[in-house]
């Protein structure tokens, strides 16, 4: 039988990414934290392949950090519930919740590390509020872009897809969110938002 390492020391950070499950939303402007749990577990060679919490998880070393990584298997909307779980499982408080999400206020490819916020209109962040009691937690905001008229429903924009040039460049993002991920647990918030922001 095989022998696989597998990390032993409990996670530091929970860092939660969003998006909807299921190839129907895998471009979407909503899945940009997905795309960018994609381009880190890439750029390391791991895998979120572990079933836990209601979502596929990692355990992994981040920015010198015991780190899980999460991308939740609910919609977006319940996102708030693998959150509040894995904080409970591991005793963790609040501030060591990292959530990588999408950002509509931001011009696309632009990223934005904030320490603590309100949802904004965004129902992932909303939930998790609302599960978790607070709002006391770091965020790295990934821009995807506002409407492109005012008077389209928000809904239809971020769950339609990127394309042609578009989506080249949120993949890139996705790379660049990636490592300020890992500036945030290596240097701490303030850092990484004078590195990124």
């Amino acid at each position: 039988m095989p022998f696989f390492h597998r990390q032993s020391t409990a996670p530091q950070w929970v860092v939660l990414f969003l998006g909807n499950p299921g190839p129907r939303y895998a471009t979407t402007r909503h899945n940009a934290g997905f795309m960018c749990a994609d381009a880190l577990a890439k750029s390391r060679k791991i895998k979120l392949d572990r079933s836990k919490f209601k979502s596929l998880t990692c355990v992994t070393e981040l920015g010198g950090q015991s780190a899980l990584l999460v991308k939740p298997q609910t919609f977006m909307n319940l996102s708030g519930d693998a959150a509040r779980d894995a904080l409970k499982f591991y005793k963790l408080p609040l501030e060591r919740l990292l959530v990588v999400s999408d950002e509509t206020a931001l011009p696309l490819g632009k990223i934005r590390v904030r320490r603590s916020g309100s949802a904004g209109g965004h129902n992932g962040l909303r939930d998790i509020i609302d599960k978790c009691g607070g709002e006391s937690f770091p965020r790295v905001r990934i821009g995807v872009g506002d409407k492109p008229n005012p008077n389209m429903d928000l809904a239809d924009w971020v769950l339609s897809a990127f394309r042609g040039n578009d989506l080249d460049e949120i993949l890139r993002v996705a790379e660049r969110a990636a490592d300020c991920v890992e500036a945030v647990l290596r240097d701490g918030v303030d850092a990484a938002m004078g590195q990124y922001n």
